[in-house]
């Protein structure tokens, strides 16, 4: 018998894939509990339609630098928050289920968190505001092309600003200019 060792590690990178076709909530679930033990997979599924994401490095060192530093802020600030991740959010009646990158409840814990954060390294193809719509989440950051986006909930609709409601004295720009620096320890002072 031989045995064959690889000379380097690989790492998946994000990938988006929209399953062709339209599938009902039970054919969802059905095709969820198939791809159960996949690992790094992530399920969205909006109105029939659903999307499979692979979670690469470069994803979740982004996501991880990201929460680090809103924690870090809203612990200097003395903010009561509740870290919930990337807990599914999930409704039939919604015809929505989806697991942000991570999420915070601001305050007391409520029916769904204040604050989801989503990291795009590759387009997709659902409408990713529609998804935290259906649930009332207050604000969504979007980490896109090196730079966060911003939108907050307003009579039902989402309007993108450029400074969170929630958090109002973060300095949005330092906190994205900090997830660019490679250096982890730069990057907290």
């Amino acid at each position: 018998m031989t045995i064959q060792t690889l000379d380097k590690t690989t790492t998946i990178s994000e990938q988006r894939f929209l399953l062709p076709g339209y599938y009902t909530w039970k054919e969802f679930e059905i095709i969820e509990t198939l791809t159960a033990d996949a690992g790094n997979l992530r399920i969205t599924y909006l109105d029939g339609y659903i999307e499979f994401m692979t979670l690469g490095e470069e994803h979740e060192n982004i996501k991880k630098i990201i929460a680090i530093l809103i924690e870090a802020y809203l612990f200097e600030k003395g903010i009561n928050f509740i870290p919930v991740g990337s807990a599914t959010r999930r409704a039939k009646e919604k015809s929505a289920s989806f697991e942000p990158d991570e999420s915070y409840y601001i305050g007391e814990k409520k029916e769904n968190p204040d604050l989801a954060i989503e990291i795009n390294i590759t387009s997709g193809s659902i409408d990713k505001l529609e998804k935290y719509k259906r649930f009332n989440i207050t604000e969504v950051w979007f980490w896109e092309n090196n730079q966060l986006s911003l939108y907050h909930l307003k009579n039902d609709n989402y309007e993108q600003i450029n400074q969170s409601e929630l958090l109002p004295d973060l300095d949005i720009d330092l906190l994205a200019s900090c997830v660019l620096e490679t250096s982890t320890k730069k990057m907290i002072q």
